[in-house]
């Protein structure tokens, strides 16, 4: 989750209480109405939580002994249908505020309808209030079916109709990801419930799976026969930019496609060598993760326009069809966000695949300049919500290496090799720090193959090999 900075604090302190903001004193433990206001803001728009301010805004912190156990109590409960239902796992993150200690509970709004204690909450500008009379019941539930269509149910979808092995692998991503994850020993059903992908409609009746547990899991001929609209085209356009240079149409479920996307992106975009600290990052998988996964999980489904990645020469684009909760450019500290499909983002999260809600457009701000050398992106909302990163030209470096590479190298190799070689050395640049077994799979050759290429361009002086043979090195320009 995105740690909040000391001004951001001080402003919604400053600002106060409102509809998506609770303080609640908590010295020593939870405060017993602190479930009531998570289960309003899910009902309503979300929100933030802060334990340690009373209500007119005075820091008294919370105990630091209490802390640690007080976040335990709170991801514990979330996951208790007894006390919420249907679950919806939290994870609250202690701040260190002018030597006081805070905890925040950050909450999204959420796709289903959910009780504390068997009773509705809602959420207003003066608080939170129990919802009562049928009428107001029923007008939550037609507020969230009219704008989270993920909820869709489908009383004749399957476990069956799930592509093989698909959840237990899911389950094992979660458990690695977290460890002692609360739904690692679910029964089956139960996990699907408390994923929120397996639900009962109280205003229908209607029971199933939903349109949630189709997109993540469901088979590429059933999700076809349910939303015949639905793929997700990507396109390489560096040369050939009317048509394509090479292209990924995918029609599988968005778990299988998060990943054919990411390998599309490692195949066809550099990744520069940077340190964070003494560590090593990729650029490219920090920001075009949570591109990729933001496309998927925030889509919106029923709409037949089909979701775009395209790479250009000189920038990246992704386009998706959109339920705008305003209109115009989103920039960090300029939004609120909003949640198009809760119960796909939780699950990703749980995945490891996405961070929490708001932090993608943080994430990609932080990390652009290093990687583009600008932080000129675009995040748009709009009916189709266009996202637009800008690149180094590589039209210009692949041409430039070319040249240096016909030009630097002796007449007798033939010109299928020097094709290939300069294939591996455009790689290489855009791939800066990667191994022999690395930069095998990148270029998609046998790793004899590549093990010659790499000693004739070194032999040329097109790259150099650094780090030691024996605990491995790995080639720059």
């Amino acid at each position: 989750m995105l740690i909040m900075t000391i001004n951001e604090i001080e402003n919604i302190i400053k600002i106060g209480e409102g509809i998506s903001v609770e303080f609640k004193l908590a010295k020593h433990g939870l405060p017993q109405s602190a479930f009531e206001t998570v289960c309003a803001f899910l009902n309503r728009q979300g929100g933030d939580i802060f334990l340690g301010i009373d209500d007119k805004g005075t820091v008294t912190g919370v105990e630091q002994d209490a802390a640690g156990k007080m976040c335990k109590e709170i991801a514990g409960i979330s996951n208790n249908p007894n006390k919420i239902s249907p679950c919806f796992l939290l994870h609250p993150t202690i701040i260190n505020y002018k030597s006081k200690i805070l905890i925040r509970i950050f909450v999204p709004a959420s796709s289903q309808v959910h009780r504390c204690d068997g009773k509705i909450f809602d959420r207003s500008i003066d608080g939170d209030f129990e919802v009562k009379t049928d009428e107001q019941i029923r007008n939550i539930y037609l507020r969230k079916s009219s704008f989270y269509t993920e909820n869709t149910i489908y009383p004749f979808l399957y476990a069956s109709d799930f592509v093989p092995g698909i959840v237990e692998k899911s389950r094992k991503i979660i458990n690695a990801h977290r460890p002692m994850h609360p739904w690692s020993d679910l029964p089956e059903k139960d996990f699907f419930s408390a994923a929120g992908i397996y639900r009962k409609d109280l205003a229908t009746g209607m029971e199933g799976f939903t349109m949630s547990a189709l997109l993540l899991f469901g088979k590429e001929e059933v999700i076809q026969s349910a939303l015949p609209h639905y793929k997700i085209d990507a396109l390489l356009r560096h040369f050939d930019t009317e048509r394509y240079d090479d292209r990924e149409n995918i029609r599988c479920n968005i778990i299988e496609a998060y990943e054919k996307l990411m390998n599309f992106a490692a195949k066809h975009l550099p990744d520069k060598f940077y340190l964070e600290g003494d560590h090593r990052i990729s650029l490219r998988e920090k920001i075009f993760r949570e591109l990729v996964a933001n496309m998927l999980i925030h889509r919106e489904y029923t709409n037949g326009y089909p979701a775009t990645f395209i790479i250009y020469s000189d920038r990246v684009e992704f386009k998706n069809a959109n339920k705008p909760h305003f209109y115009g450019q989103l920039m960090p500290g300029n939004f609120e966000p909003f949640p198009k499909n809760p119960t796909l983002a939780k699950f990703f999260v749980q995945l490891g695949r996405a961070e929490e809600l708001g932090t993608g457009i943080y994430r990609v701000f932080q990390y652009i300049k290093a990687y583009s050398g600008n932080s000129k992106v675009v995040f748009k909302e709009d009916d189709l919500f266009n996202v637009i990163v800008p690149l180094e030209n590589s039209n210009s470096v692949n041409k430039n290496l070319s040249d240096k590479l016909n030009g630097g190298l002796n007449g007798g190799l033939n010109g299928g090799l020097n094709g290939g070689l300069n294939e591996l050395l455009v790689i290489i640049k855009n791939n800066e720090g990667k191994r022999t077994r690395e930069l095998s799979e990148i270029a998609n050759v046998p790793f004899k193959t590549t093990e010659k290429w790499l000693k004739k361009l070194k032999d040329n002086n097109k790259i150099e090999f650094r780090g030691s043979k024996k605990n491995g090195g790995y080639f720059v320009i």
